[in-house]
């Protein structure tokens, strides 16, 4: 849904509506992927049209609005002085949002972290890691959550998802370890092997050797004898 808002403000509620339209035919994608290309167009008249665009569909949606820009300089300036009063304070609602937009894709993370691993993450950390899950969408589920308590849950979750991380890397480290073991055994058994059968070879050899020169001594003996 697009929201169309006039006003200095930076929280949409706090503007003036001017209108809203939907864009669908979207297929479903995982958060934050879709792109939404929004643009405004003003004619000479004040008519606004403003477009909405899906960039991986290029799927288009329009609303058009009279009398957009119908403010009196009295209101608009009534509007500046709000927005400067309300600095502070919108200031910190947008943060906030910031904040709780920021720990929504943190779980998700997590969440397809877990289903990624399955069992190859060690069962004590899946459920730290699930309980923070839990932690950070019971602070989301306040009203009067704080910035802060909704960064202190997701910095948490964070800390505590790296362990997933880390313990699958371990493993992998460990099982690279013992592969490499069991091959440099395996090849040392296989030199002994050759090892053994060349001193065979070289034996044999050696027998051959002694007993041609015993057949060459017994036929100089004969040569003289026949003298």
């Amino acid at each position: 849904q697009i929201v169309v808002t006039q006003g200095e403000r930076p929280m949409s509620a706090d503007n003036k509506s001017l209108g809203r339209f939907i864009l669908d035919g979207i297929p479903p994608s995982p958060r934050g992927v879709p792109q939404i290309e929004v643009t405004f167009d003003m004619d000479a008249s004040g008519i606004l049209k403003v477009t909405a665009k899906d960039k991986a569909t290029e799927k288009t949606q329009h609303i058009t609005i009279s009398g957009a820009v119908g403010l009196s300089d009295d209101e608009v300036k009534r509007m500046q002085e709000e927005a400067e009063h309300h600095k502070a304070e919108d200031q910190k609602k947008a943060e906030k949002i910031t904040a709780k937009n920021q720990a929504d894709s943190m779980v998700a993370a997590a969440e397809k972290a877990l289903k990624d691993a399955g069992d190859k993450a060690p069962a004590d950390v899946k459920t730290k890691v699930e309980e923070k899950i839990k932690a950070v969408k019971d602070v989301l589920a306040k009203e009067d959550a704080s910035k802060e308590d909704i960064d202190s849950a997701s910095k948490e979750l964070s800390d505590t998802l790296s362990q997933i991380g880390q313990s699958m890397y371990g493993n992998q480290t460990q099982n690279s370890n013992v592969k490499s073991q069991n091959e440099e055994s395996k090849e040392g058994e296989e030199k002994k092997e050759e090892t053994d059968n060349g001193q065979e070879k070289k034996s044999s050899k050696g027998k051959d050797g002694k007993a041609k020169s015993s057949e060459s001594a017994e036929r100089v003996e004969e040569g003289e004898v026949v003298e």
